[in-house]
């Protein structure tokens, strides 16, 4: 097998963004050639011609290289709703959008409640995924040995709804929430939305409107309230018993507020009797690009749990996200048949299809000034793997798996087909909305950024924005 050369790249990685090319060997990546290490530039090319003789090249002269996306929150329906999605088809939409890891939920049928389960869904993704995979263990109100016999290096973590989602895995009883936070060996990622509240507010809205409740009263159904309520709650008993705690979804200022308010230790280890708790937060791309202002364009196509925020909100996501407050960017892919979401507010499914595109909103975020292309790089790679203590990804480094994605962020470039199995997103149609900082809002036609390319693993499975039919995906490993 010939090394593969990414030949004259700018390479965007751990805050520097330079001009270079990489040498991949196998499955790492071998060696990093900054132009700036040659006194001049001709060197530099003569050395790359010299190398370019021995291996396969790909000339990426214009375009820019970042580490391969790390999705730690996807639901790819496998097993249960295979209509809507399984892990080939979505973990193809993944690839196509740069991603090449993703953490996938319990919410199935069955839920992955036992290790058995989840073993199972390992069996099949070793099988037909396209990036690199972990799943989550579910809590339930009756699973803690499950949670305690965990082996926390196979595995990404716990995930805890603190609120009723779609497939309903709704841990209620306090006592057994509470077991989670003190017997969990890892990582604990929680739902925090109070479910007493939701149906406070539904009961209300129905008595207005009916069963004609417009997608508009999902914010207020779903309320500030709902998610500040659950997030404090979580916040404390990490705080109680020293836990690992990852809120996912962070939807509100409130939420952001408590998140600044708090300190870190360097690393957390469960084994350390003088730990401290470890409180992280999450954005998703769908809260920092679409605001409750939307409801009217979209409506329940952007029904999504917790529900989508006022502009105010999404801005002040936005700040949180470059400094620092919340760590990482999920998308959380969840994918519906387009008939599904068509049905009336109550009938609809919460969920929107978006791991093929969260990449291109964040660069087309950054193309407005929002973030800059490191923090893109930061919050989709870095933290992800840093937060998880993930082994060897997440990073351009030598050494370290090529998990790699090429990007054009200077063309704009028809929107690419939906390969989600539900075959649609809020951008299948034209005119995207995009709400800029200053108040003011921008119609696209399409993103103005592309993926080109993406490697797993050293293996190039997206090669000009399509598949290339080769895979090489590994399951996650943990340094725990």
């Amino acid at each position: 097998m010939k090394n593969l050369l990414l030949k004259n790249a700018t390479i965007v990685n751990e805050g520097e963004t330079f001009k270079g090319s990489i040498v991949v060997s196998g499955e790492y990546i071998d060696q990093i050639i900054r132009q700036s290490d040659y006194k001049t530039g001709e060197l530099y090319e003569c050395f790359i011609q010299q190398i370019a003789t021995q291996m396969e090249v790909l000339d990426v002269s214009g375009k820019y290289i970042l580490p391969g996306v790390i999705d730690t929150h996807v639901h790819f329906r496998e097993p249960g709703d295979g209509w809507k999605g399984n892990i080939e088809s979505e973990s193809r939409a993944a690839v196509l959008g740069g991603v090449t890891s993703f953490m996938d939920m319990p919410n199935n049928t069955p839920p992955a409640l036992t290790l058995s389960l989840l073993e199972d869904k390992f069996a099949s993704a070793e099988i037909s995924s396209y990036a690199n995979y972990s799943f989550y263990l579910g809590a339930s109100n009756s699973n803690i040995q499950e949670i305690k016999s965990m082996r926390c290096k196979d595995i990404c973590g716990v995930k805890l709804f603190m609120g009723a989602s779609t497939g309903n895995l709704m841990v209620d009883d306090d006592r057994a929430v509470e077991d989670v936070f003190k017997s969990s060996p890892t990582l604990i990622a929680v739902h925090c939305e109070d479910n007493q509240e939701i149906l406070s507010n539904l009961k209300k809205a129905e008595a207005r409107y009916g069963a004609d409740i417009p997608p508009q009263m999902h914010s207020m159904i779903r309320s500030r309230a709902a998610c500040l309520k659950s997030s404090q709650k979580a916040v404390l008993l990490a705080q109680k018993y020293k836990a690992r705690l990852h809120i996912l979804h962070v939807s509100t200022k409130e939420e952001v507020l408590l998140l600044a308010g708090l300190k870190n230790p360097a690393i957390w280890k469960r084994r350390d009797k003088d730990r401290k708790a470890m409180i992280t937060g999450e954005a998703c791309a769908s809260y920092l690009w679409f605001c409750s202002e939307d409801y009217v364009k979209y409506g329940n196509l952007i029904k999504c749990n917790p529900s989508i925020k006022s502009a105010e909100d999404m801005m002040c996501l936005r700040k949180a996200l470059k400094n620092g407050v919340l760590q990482t960017i999920g998308s959380d892919h969840a994918p519906h048949l387009v008939s599904e979401k068509l049905r009336p507010y109550l009938e609809s499914p919460s969920g929107i299809p978006l791991v093929q595109y969260s990449l291109q909103m964040m660069l087309t975020m950054a193309r407005y000034g929002e973030f800059t292309l490191a923090d893109v790089a930061d919050k989709m790679s870095h933290s992800p793997a840093s937060c998880y203590a993930l082994e060897k990804r997440g990073f351009i480094r030598s050494g370290y798996f090529a998990d790699i994605v090429v990007v054009d962020i200077e063309n704009q470039v028809n929107n690419s087909l939906p390969r989600s199995m539900c075959r649609w997103s809020p951008f299948s149609e034209r005119n995207i909305i995009y709400h800029r900082n200053d108040n003011k809002d921008e119609q696209l036609s399409s993103f103005p950024v592309s993926v080109v390319h993406t490697i797993v693993n050293g293996c190039l499975v997206v090669k000009d924005g399509m598949i290339t039919g080769n895979r090489r995906s590994r399951r996650l490993k943990f340094d725990r």
